[in-house]
């Protein structure tokens, strides 16, 4: 018999990581464990092992990916290698060109706000509300 080696294989949020679809381990398992991450169309643990040729499909925030796995890297490297480790479906990537496009032609109000208010936003707030 011939001991055949293990195709390799890690757990869907460690690679999540890797790729940098997720700043942290822990956000991409809050991510898996939301519901966020689905594993060839079906709902996963991040406990889950991943391997070559899987089918993720990721959504965060407002954009949202269809990826084909190409590549494990047990350690996260630079964007540029981590851009390996996966190949995005053409439909992906219109979808999100169009998102993108439609995000730059009509912005959601308040995305630009970020934190509390100035004093002087605060005052104009309290102006307009009395």
């Amino acid at each position: 018999m011939t001991d055949a080696p293990d195709p390799p294989q890690q757990r869907i949020d460690k690679w999540l990581w890797a790729a940098r679809f997720c700043k942290t381990r822990r956000l991409a398992a809050d991510a898996v464990d939301g519901g966020k991450v689905k594993l060839n169309g079906q709902p996963v643990k991040p406990s889950r092992e991943l391997k070559c040729g899987d089918k993720l499909e990721i959504a965060l925030g407002e954009l949202r990916w269809v990826v084909c796995v190409r590549g494990i890297n047990r350690q996260r490297r630079p964007a540029t290698e981590a851009r390996l480790l996966y190949e995005e479906s053409p439909e992906s990537i219109a979808r999100r060109a169009q998102q993108q496009e439609i995000g730059k032609l009509a912005p959601m109000p308040g995305a630009a706000l970020k934190g509390r208010p100035t004093k002087k936003a605060g005052r104009l707030i309290r102006g307009f509300n009395e």
